[in-house]
């Protein structure tokens, strides 16, 4: 900085710079959360470029190809055709950028401590580019501390300050992949800033393009917050996991039970269960906390033991399987022919992180079963690092003259778009573990639930 130039002057024409849309934002990593962020910011008017290391991704999103079912054809067509997006694998130019949203996965370790390697390799490398008046936000989900012990210091390596060259806040992200109601636009955008100015700075540029912002007094309690939503989910998961498992042996619907409960319009709100958690977040931002918490010297068994349920429901699910395929067909799961329906972790998207479908299929084969799968969504296992036997597997085609050959179907993810009358029609069995089935009148003798 100039000896003529006062320390406000960065943040003044940065944040002028937001106002007017001038600035020019780089997101990196161009998942579920980056894309729609890109698609915001371009709709707005902002120079906007994707930075990500898979070339082949980059390649189709410049050809105004969709990457995944986040940001369908017409929303990457309709970026490209602002002229102001381009996605690239350069990262120098991240020199360019006025603010670089950090948008990387947050998984776990093998032995489910927090895995920030994705967070600190981005943040070195745009340390190597780093210049004095850029913002930059952490998106990725993540423990309370990480913006401000791990983030900063790597970025401050080259002699530029918090708060005096660059800017530093936290906004975690609050994507739902599949919910057409709530647009990333739509969803209110926690902000925590490193000092008071980049919280300035960093509600001034979101303010131009999410229609509430919620500033936070502190990149901690922003990361917590995060926590805190996914934790509850989680638990609450758990709580109708086991409720489920109960009512089971009572003869009790626990859907029934649930449709009961949720008309209270106070004190209730409704949570369902299902084969096992699924997705970024809800199987691992609770073990965030918790690695967080032993640090501290604190339990927490409460999260823990949620955690211990829902890891548990794919195991409950094979267990009913067996016991449906004893009792109609003295039949064991050794040698039986298992057609899983949908892989997707939920409805309606392509997203295969984390899902319970994983853990199934492996299950059922240790056991000796055959196991084939349908998703018109996900038609192929990609590569993950936890299930690296599975990758290539590819989905049946939808022929429900064909699924007679199979002992049973099971249903894992209740794609609108499959019609169960058809499945629950041509099958010999049928466990539905997401209530997919509650429509379907003729073959109710084939149906368990699980």
């Amino acid at each position: 900085m100039p000896d003529s130039e006062s320390p406000t002057a960065l943040p003044e024409r940065l944040q002028k710079s937001f106002e007017t849309h001038a600035a020019k934002v780089g997101v990196i990593g161009l998942g579920y959360v980056g894309l729609p962020l890109v698609r915001a910011f371009t709709h707005t008017g902002y120079p906007t470029t994707g930075f990500d290391t898979d070339s082949s991704k980059i390649e189709k999103l410049n050809a105004g190809n969709p990457t995944s079912a986040t940001c369908p054809a017409a929303d990457i067509a309709a970026m490209n055709a602002t002229g102001t997006f381009s996605a690239t694998g350069d990262f120098a130019d991240l020199a360019e950028m006025d603010a670089i949203l950090i948008c990387v996965p947050t998984p776990l370790a093998h032995n489910r401590e927090p895995d920030l390697s994705y967070v600190t390799a981005t943040t070195e490398t745009i340390a190597e580019h780093l210049r004095p008046g850029q913002l930059i936000v952490l998106e990725s989900t993540t423990y309370p501390g990480t913006t401000r012990d791990i983030v900063r210091p790597l970025l401050e390596r080259g002699g530029l300050k918090s708060g005096r060259d660059f800017f530093l806040a936290y906004s975690p992200e609050r994507e739902d992949p599949g919910n057409t109601q709530h647009r990333t636009t739509g969803i209110p955008k926690l902000v925590g800033g490193d000092g008071e100015v980049a919280l300035t700075l960093a509600c001034a540029l979101y303010g131009e393009v999410i229609e509430r912002v919620v500033p936070v007094s502190s990149p901690e309690i922003a990361e917590a917050a995060k926590l805190t939503e996914n934790i509850f989910r989680s638990v609450n998961i758990a709580l109708v996991n086991e409720l489920k498992a109960v009512y089971a042996k009572m003869g009790i619907d626990v859907w029934e039970v649930i449709e009961a409960a949720k008309t209270k319009p106070f004190g209730y709100m409704p949570f369902y269960p299902g084969p096992g958690l699924g997705g970024h977040c809800i199987p691992i931002d609770p073990f965030y906390l918790s690695w967080k918490a032993q640090q501290a010297g604190y339990p927490t068994r409460f999260i823990e033991l949620a955690g211990e349920i829902n890891s548990a429901m794919p195991l409950y699910v094979i267990d009913t399987l067996a016991g449906a395929l004893h009792a109609r067909f003295a039949k064991s799961l050794s040698g039986a022919r298992i057609l899983l329906i949908g892989i997707a972790y939920k409805k309606n998207v392509d997203d295969v992180r984390e899902t319970p479908a994983f853990h199934l299929i492996e299950i059922l084969e240790s056991r000796g079963a055959e196991v084939a799968f349908y998703d018109p969504y996900a038609p192929e296992i990609p590569t993950t690092r936890e299930h690296a036997a599975l990758a290539g597997r590819t989905s049946v085609a939808w022929d429900p003259a064909a699924f007679e050959a199979y002992d049973a179907a099971l249903i894992c993810t209740d794609h609108d778009c499959i019609n169960f009358d058809a499945l629950v029609a041509n099958a010999r069995l049928v466990l539905d573990t997401r209530n997919a089935t509650r429509t379907v009148k003729e073959g109710r003798d084939k149906i368990v639930s699980a």
